[in-house]
């Protein structure tokens, strides 16, 4: 414990809260996995000194900004109807519509895809939270607004041809589609290009920013989290507690009962 507590004193004002809570928990891990009798990170002086830490170097963990729904529909509306266009709506609008992950995302292959009377059945086989590859099936409803992400994704279907492997791939100049799988990195690219039609800062988006539009959105419109939660996949309420904060900061807002 006193070797941990000294370590807080020399590397807290250079390295950040959450960066010196990963190394406790993995030395934590250690000690478990070496069923060690004594594990040091829960003794009292090791919480008392990082609670002590976290109030003098801690701060607000910076996120990227949302692409929120308003600002999804505009994108979509400005975007013309090339190949590449056809396959970046479709790109912006299901990984926005089923809160994806980009790994889920680019992950995602032909076959993954069920067209039904109500809209689509996207199969995710593997994600971050499902190591062991147990799967999950995701509804994509058909929309009732301006945008679809239902149609828009059947459209690129149709524009690919292809009956099976990677659902988005890389679409070289001119038109021709490459066989191979978009990269997680094509993804925030897309997601950066779409926001500057807008006028916005793209240093501030990134591919992650589809998933947490998806539930700042939601909660805005009143949709319960656990029904949020359930289309994302997020492990518990906690992982996507700072989105749903955001989502809420209107909801029943005090200063709406006075002005």
């Amino acid at each position: 414990p006193e070797e941990l507590a000294s370590y807080f004193a020399e590397t807290a004002h250079h390295l950040r809260i959450p960066t010196i809570r990963r190394h406790l928990s993995a030395l934590s891990f250690a000690h478990e996995t070496l069923d060690l009798s004594e594990n040091p990170v829960r003794h009292a002086m090791v919480r008392t000194a990082m609670k002590g830490a976290s109030r003098l170097y801690g701060a607000p963990q910076r996120g990227v900004e949302p692409l929120l729904l308003a600002d999804l529909r505009r994108i979509i509306e400005v975007t013309g109807n090339s190949t590449i266009d056809i396959r970046n709506k479709a790109l912006l609008a299901l990984g926005f519509a089923g809160g994806f992950r980009r790994s889920e995302l680019v992950g995602l292959n032909y076959e993954d895809i069920d067209e039904k009377p109500e809209g689509l059945i996207v199969t995710i086989r593997k994600s971050k939270t499902d190591q062991e590859g147990k799967g999950r099936l995701v509804g994509i409803p058909y929309g009732r607004g301006r945008i679809c992400p239902a149609t828009l994704t059947l459209g690129w279907l149709a524009e690919m041809g292809a009956q099976q492997g990677p659902l988005f791939r890389p679409v070289r100049k001119g038109g021709p589609i490459n066989d191979q799988r978009l990269s997680g990195e094509a993804v925030a690219k897309v997601v950066k290009q779409a926001v500057c039609t807008l006028g916005l800062d793209p240093a501030n988006y990134s591919a992650h920013s589809l998933r947490a539009g998806f539930v700042t959105s939601a909660i805005q419109a009143g949709a319960p989290s656990q029904f949020v939660r359930k289309q994302t996949g997020h492990a518990s309420e906690a992982t996507m507690a700072r989105y749903v904060r955001l989502g809420s900061l209107f909801t029943d807002n005090a200063v709406s009962w006075m002005m």
